[in-house]
């Protein structure tokens, strides 16, 4: 039968050489675009389950297209993804809701994030325990990308124990603790309510302040902080190294006096140093006073959720701090093997190749650091950005994860297509078309490349679009 008069789904026909992979020959009507879940029905009895990743259209013909089998389904109704069997023809089915969900066998309490793109009746979900590697998730501007990551970070946060910390350079979180009105999800907004979530931000008040203290910085991240070299500023660096013996823990005020009081080079030109960058004036410090919690030992206690607003300094280097500070904090601790998600959303502000200060130097070290070695020690990223170009490399490169929202830059699909070779290129390319909303999962935390439509969300989501006034 010439291919042109395939007219229904059940003459769609497939063969496959290897039982690995499937070719097959399928009408427009039939709608077997990449990502598609489908069953294989052969002449011999076996019935499999597979997945479309790659299709060929010519006008006014049937397609063509190949995909991968997942495995063979058991007379027990079970998925066996140790199984797959070759076959020289076979019908092809869009998979139904039950058959999808053999994808995801006992996985306890896999996490509800929308529905597939192909099949909008069917849910979308994440595995919940393979957040124990580490994710990439980018979207350019307009995409959905935080209104969607806020989506599978209330479901982490419903079904599971593991904390996050959560920086915040847009205050798109801040208001995560407060119930969305328009949701229609009632148990799960009440569930939310029950959540330890602590939302720290700068100028506010104790005990929801966002503070460090200097004293407690590992002495290169001070060293960092004023902008130091061990060995180019080796007379400011040694004074730097016995200033709380010499200065203790005074008022921020009194810091640059006591250096001068002291009259030596080496202090006049720190004193000068602090004075310049205007250190002091930094409303990120814990000022001395025992009585205020600052980040590190707020998270030291594992709340749910702490999200730390990032936006609200006066000066740009004190977000850095921020990010210094708990980083270091949890690399020191990390032998405790405390799980924690480290959630960076817009990741090109702290992992960019291009910044070269020393702070900026020195939070990206760390965080390629965490990349390479913190899985062991359940130091766990989930980096946001809408630019992969942004951010350095190696970090990407320590990802198995990926959510991919709309992306029409081809540079930046490129670099990622490289990095996460095992998505389908078909899957890839549908990117740049790609609603708000819609995303492409792939990786650990999927059973199989996942096109997904998210769902809404249970909080109120913290930085919408301000829109353009009109004129009555």
């Amino acid at each position: 039968m010439d291919a042109r008069d395939i007219s229904r789904l059940d003459d769609v026909r497939a063969v496959s050489l290897d039982g690995r992979r499937f070719q097959f020959t399928a009408p427009i009507e039939s709608a077997l675009e990449p990502g598609t879940f489908v069953t294989l029905r052969s002449e011999s009895g076996t019935v499999q389950l597979g997945q479309v990743d790659d299709v060929t259209v010519a006008v006014g013909e049937a397609f063509r297209g190949a995909g991968r089998i997942l495995g063979a389904i058991a007379e027990s109704g079970a998925l066996d993804a140790r199984r797959s069997f070759s076959f020289a023809d076979a019908e092809i089915e869009h998979a139904d809701a039950p058959t999808t969900e053999l994808l995801y066998g006992n996985t306890e309490a896999p996490l509800v994030i929308g529905s597939y793109l192909s099949e909008d009746d069917i849910p979308a979900r994440l595995l919940p325990h393979r957040f124990n590697r580490h994710t990439f998730w980018c979207g350019q501007s307009g995409s959905g990308k935080t209104y969607a990551l806020g989506v599978v970070l209330e479901q982490i946060l419903l079904h599971t124990g593991l904390p996050m910390v959560i920086f915040d350079p847009n205050a798109d979180f801040v208001r995560l603790s407060e119930p969305n009105p328009a949701s229609a999800d009632n148990a799960g907004r009440g569930a939310m309510a029950d959540r330890n979530i602590r939302i720290l931000r700068p100028g506010s008040a104790d005990p929801d302040s966002l503070r460090v203290r200097f004293t407690d910085l590992s002495m290169q991240a001070k060293a960092a902080v004023l902008r130091l070299h061990p060995l180019e500023d080796r007379a400011e660096y040694n004074e730097l190294i016995h200033l709380e013996q010499t200065v203790g823990n005074q008022a921020a005020e009194l810091i640059v006096p006591s250096l001068r009081q002291r009259d030596s080079a080496a202090a006049m030109a720190l004193a000068a140093r602090i004075e310049n960058l205007q250190v002091t004036d930094w409303g990120i410090w814990a000022r001395g006073v025992s009585t205020v919690r600052v980040v590190t030992e707020v998270l030291q206690d594992r709340p749910d959720a702490t999200v730390l607003d990032l936006g609200g300094f006066a000066y740009p280097d004190e977000s850095l701090v921020v990010a210094l500070a708990v980083l270091e904090d949890l690399w020191a601790k990390r032998e405790a093997r405390r799980p924690i998600l480290i959630v960076i959303d817009e990741a090109h502000n702290l992992c960019s190749p291009e910044q070269n200060t020393p702070l900026h130097v020195a939070v990206r070290e760390r965080i390629i650091q965490i990349a390479a070695e913190g899985r062991k020690f359940g130091l766990w990223l989930l980096l946001s950005t809408q630019r992969p170009s942004r951010v350095h490399p190696s970090i990407i490169s320590q990802c198995d994860n990926l959510a991919l929202m709309k992306m029409s830059s081809p540079g930046d699909l490129h670099e990622l297509a490289t990095i996460f070779g095992f998505v389908p290129a078909a899957m890839f390319a549908r990117s740049p078309s790609f609603r708000q909303g819609e995303a492409l999962f792939a990786g650990g935390f999927v059973p199989a490349p996942t096109i997904v439509t998210m769902g809404a969300r249970l909080t109120r989501e913290g930085g919408a679009d301000v829109g353009v006034p009109m004129r009555a």
